[in-house]
């Protein structure tokens, strides 16, 4: 037998043809590959400064990263429930987490993915 699938569309655009977000939006100005800050009328040095600091933030982020694996980490997750779980990797755009042993309230799941989207905040212990 089959199953009907219900296929979701995007809503309708600002222009009322296309399908997407508004580029005037705060999100996709937020989400698009040029800053905010470098979409005006900026000189070079502040560019280059701005790609020194995120080169820097990137790398102090993905230590953090590689530090986590094979420790135990409590994730603030949305509506602030609080679970924790041992890191085992991200996926390759940090969108997701794979963790084992993960802690709920509701019990414990051997395996998970945890959107990054969902969680608020995570803490560990070196």
């Amino acid at each position: 037998m089959k199953v009907p699938v219900s296929v979701i569309r995007l809503p309708r655009g600002p222009d009322g043809t296309s399908r997407g977000f508004d580029p005037n939006s705060p999100r996709y100005q937020a989400l698009s590959p040029i800053s905010i800050s470098t979409m005006g009328c900026g000189n070079e040095a502040d560019l280059e400064q701005e790609q020194q600091a995120r080169v820097a933030l990137r790398e102090r982020y993905l230590r953090s990263l590689f530090a986590m694996v094979g420790h135990t980490i409590h994730f603030t997750m949305y509506e602030r429930v609080n679970v924790s779980a041992f890191f085992d990797a991200s996926d390759i755009d940090i969108l997701n987490f794979q963790v084992s042993d993960l802690q709920t309230p509701l019990g414990v799941h051997r395996e998970a993915l945890l959107r990054c989207s969902d969680i608020i905040s995570y803490t560990f212990e070196l």
